[in-house]
């Protein structure tokens, strides 16, 4: 069996490489996730199905989320509110929402938060499949 001549310098070179490495990590982009798994305070899946997944999704005053992304979707809003998203490529677009609306979206990756004082609440339906919400 062969012996290190510097156990020491092999103890504290591995760590060492380890730390280093770590820090390259936060400069890598984090892709953009499923809403409920990213962002389960804020978004339930209500039922699921192999065409549709119903999401109630909630925010309190000026909440805000994560990277997420959807699919081509149908949103039916419950509560008025305002807020803003904020896309990938950090522009931002402010929306405004009244209570009974319902819209439909090509779907995409977005950062949405709550800029109202009070709760806001929808139910979005995401489609599965090749169909968009304009079919």
């Amino acid at each position: 069996m062969r012996r290190h001549r510097f156990p020491i310098l092999r103890r504290l070179v591995v760590p060492a490489s380890l730390m280093l490495a770590l820090q390259f990590l936060p400069a890598v982009p984090v892709a953009a996730q499923d809403a409920a798994v990213a962002d389960p305070k804020h978004y339930k899946v209500e039922f699921e199905n192999d065409d549709v997944r119903v999401l109630r999704i909630t925010y309190g005053p000026h909440e805000k989320s994560v990277m997420h992304e959807h699919p081509a979707n149908v949103a039916v809003f419950l509560t008025d509110g305002d807020g803003q998203f904020t896309m990938p490529d950090g522009k931002t677009i402010g929306w405004h929402s009244k209570a009974g609306t319902v819209q439909s979206d090509a779907g995409g990756k977005h950062l949405p938060e709550n800029l109202g004082d009070q709760p806001f609440e929808l139910i979005l339906v995401e489609l599965k499949g090749k169909r968009t919400a304009a079919e």
